[in-house]
């Protein structure tokens, strides 16, 4: 894509270098996550690394769409603006340890960038400064740092940055030549790297970011997938190349911590201080990134509990994600155990409660528990397909917000010989649908139609509460504000619960419908689905009315028309 070249770095360029690395990332992840063997070969960092940087450019796009509609002026976000966004979105999204270290690198420049607050614009200087602070910042927060890792690769890039002269874009390529350069001797500082004969991942990550910023500076295009070769005296069979899939056994995960644990955290800075200590003693890979009340945290370690009790002592933990290391990965088993039959099929959902878990399992599906405010990362979907054990896998991610990590999870999926079909299914009621109508033992493509359609077939709505006032497209909503979401949007605005759930039953039978499925939350009135019932049985012939119980599930009621 031709771009004109730009000198310096403003909040432009943020965003531009924002879409360019996700990109690239997306691009490459494939790749990343098949040299993935430090520390641990669970074959996520490109993945990981790919929905970081999701979670960055998204929040970049909302402070620039903030200000196209008037709320921060006419001139558009500063630098400090764009750039502080980038990084916070990176860091409440952060996943597995490089997408940590990479929000810490964001966090690093963001706080160089952010010293002089109004300041439009920095130069090649000023960009040095920013990547040397990334890279300090980042190995600061690693407990125990290693080299031969992103940590390396990023620190190199710094120092090429220091000793250049110029404007952003020369520095962007000193940056970039000399992460290249750190990457390709990354089997010489760590052996699991060169037993293996790749490269580190984290590290390959970090280059296609960098790419992207010499990218956006030059408007060159650099292809994603370039060969990396380590030097002949550091391991002369190491390379990094599309499509190569790499299997490590004798890494250092090797009877190592069983889950990784990631949660974000509100603590002071002496509490996090103390959690730090207690969490190096319960296990490795211990990074802590953040600041200023607001911390991301990822640990690997036995005791999942204790680390998540941690938390609890220092401040407020939430969206807390806990993966294993199954014995049953592909990239840990080692054969001890006899291989079993594979299933002809098998259908994997999310699913938002404790209640609807149970019904899917029920039914056949292997289910994926998302609570509320902690969404499953892709990981967790690919070990989910994997306890399937299915030759043919149909996915149901059964909200909007998870396409992208599905699709990831698919893809991966996909690369390890499963065949996948990802299903959109936008809430549980429209898979719900799905699974009826779900036969394992016709073809796999006419299955797959016959589910899409009964999905794509059903309306979908959910009842809920306000958090706090916000402009909606059924006008202004105040915290507290009973809301009623139809197809993704909110439609009515309400005072109570039962009213406003009558309100869009009502609103979505006007186009018609046959069955009605209402999934209660705990917090949902106890005589609610009496009473929505009776409006179905009084007012509407013909149509039946199916009620489940969805347990924690986040919304207060979630209801299909098909």
């Amino acid at each position: 894509m031709a771009q004109v070249p730009q000198t310096f770095f403003d909040a432009l360029a943020v965003r531009t270098w924002c879409g360019r690395a996700l990109r690239a990332l997306g691009q490459a992840r494939e790749e990343i996550d098949a040299i993935n063997v430090y520390p641990v070969a669970d074959g996520d960092t490109g993945t990981n690394l790919y929905l970081t940087l999701e979670s960055a450019a998204a929040a970049v796009e909302a402070v620039f769409d903030g200000h196209a509609a008037g709320h921060g002026g006419p001139a558009g976000p500063s630098l400090a603006d764009a750039l502080g966004a980038m990084a916070h979105g990176a860091l409440i999204g952060a996943r597995g340890n490089s997408g940590t270290i990479l929000a810490q690198l964001l966090r690093g420049m963001a706080q160089v960038l952010a010293a002089d607050g109004g300041t439009p614009h920095t130069d090649g200087p000023g960009l040095g400064l920013a990547l040397r602070q990334a890279a300090d910042s980042a190995r600061q927060a690693v407990a125990h740092p290693v080299e031969g890792t992103i940590l390396t690769v990023a620190s190199a890039a710094a120092d090429a940055a220091a000793g250049a002269e110029g404007d952003c874009g020369k520095v962007a390529r000193a940056a970039y030549d000399g992460a290249r350069a750190a990457l390709a001797a990354t089997p010489g500082q760590l052996a699991v790297l060169e037993r293996a004969g790749v490269v580190d991942a984290g590290g390959r990550g970090l280059v296609a970011v960098l790419g992207a910023l010499l990218e956006t500076f030059t408007g060159e295009t650099l292809s994603t997938h370039t060969r990396v070769e380590a030097s002949p005296a550091e391991g002369e069979h190491t390379r990094v190349a599309a499509g190569e899939a790499v299997a490590c056994h004798d890494g250092p995960q090797d009877g190592g911590p069983a889950f990784e644990v990631i949660y974000l955290l509100e603590a002071d800075d002496e509490a996090v201080a103390r959690l730090r200590d207690r969490l190096d003693a319960l296990g490795d890979s211990l990074v802590v990134v953040g600041g200023d009340g607001l911390w991301n945290v990822h640990v690997h370690v036995d005791d999942a509990g204790a680390a998540v009790e941690a938390g609890v002592e220092a401040g407020r933990p939430y969206r807390i994600r806990i993966t294993h290391f199954g014995l049953g990965d592909v990239h840990t088993t080692r054969g001890e155990r006899p291989p079993v039959e594979r299933a002809q099929r098998a259908v994997v959902a999310v699913v938002p409660g404790e209640g609807l878990a149970g019904l899917y399992t029920e039914a056949g599906a292997t289910a994926v528990l998302a609570r509320p405010g902690e969404p499953p990362a892709s990981g967790e979907l690919v070990q989910a397909v994997r306890r399937a054990h299915a030759r043919e896998v149909v996915l149901l991610p059964n909200d909007a917000e998870l396409r992208h990590t599905a699709a990831a999870a698919a893809e991966q999926a996909r690369a390890e010989g499963v065949r996948v079909a990802l299903i959109p299914t936008r809430s549980a009621v429209q898979g719900i649908a799905a699974l009826a109508v779900h036969e394992p033992d016709r073809r796999f493509d006419e299955d797959v139609v016959a589910m899409t359609s009964a999905a794509g077939a059903t309306r979908y709505a959910e009842v809920t509460v306000a958090e706090h006032r916000s402009w909606t497209s059924a006008g202004i909503c105040q915290a507290g504000d009973v809301l009623g979401l139809i197809d993704g949007d909110v439609a009515v605005i309400g005072s109570e619960v039962t009213e406003t759930a009558r309100t869009v039953l009502d609103r979505m039978l006007s186009a018609g419908g046959e069955l009605v499925t209402l999934v209660l939350g705990d917090e949902a009135p106890g005589d609610i689905a009496e009473r929505l019932e009776a409006r179905v049985r009084e007012s509407y012939l013909a149509v039946d009315t199916v009620v489940y119980r969805g347990g924690r599930q986040g919304a207060l009621l979630l209801i299909g028309v098909e």
